[in-house]
């Protein structure tokens, strides 16, 4: 198991994580820490601890958020796949008549060239 330092609020803290992780569990904090300075420029020295809470609320906001349009998003497609398999379906219907229509059609030519033929003989 790896560890790594992360910086929240000016202050370090020592974490594990899986080996080839560091990098993004640096990152991770970095962008947490970024919502804790947005914070505290916003309502200045109130606690760390309070601090820490707000920033977690703020991110648990945009989750939510995020959550809610992949569920639009996973609704569009599935709206989506059944237009798709329905014009499909319609495709196949007029794709048989298609042959049907050509296949009586090939059959009469045959007929025709048949009396043609016997004609000519």
């Amino acid at each position: 198991m790896a560890q790594v330092t992360v910086s929240i609020d000016g202050k370090q803290y020592r974490m594990a994580c899986d080996e080839g992780q560091e990098e993004h569990l640096i990152g991770l904090a970095e962008m947490f820490d970024r919502y804790v300075l947005h914070l505290k420029e916003s309502f200045g020295e109130i606690g760390d601890q309070r601090l820490t809470v707000m920033a977690g609320i703020m991110v648990m906001d945009e989750l939510s958020e995020l959550q809610k349009r992949i569920k639009g998003m996973e609704s569009e497609i599935d709206t989506l796949r059944k237009t798709r398999d329905d014009a499909l379906a319609k495709a196949n219907k007029n794709d048989a008549a298609l042959t049907g229509a050509l296949g009586s059609l090939a059959d009469r030519m045959e007929t025709l060239a048949a009396t043609l033929s016997a004609r000519k003989e």
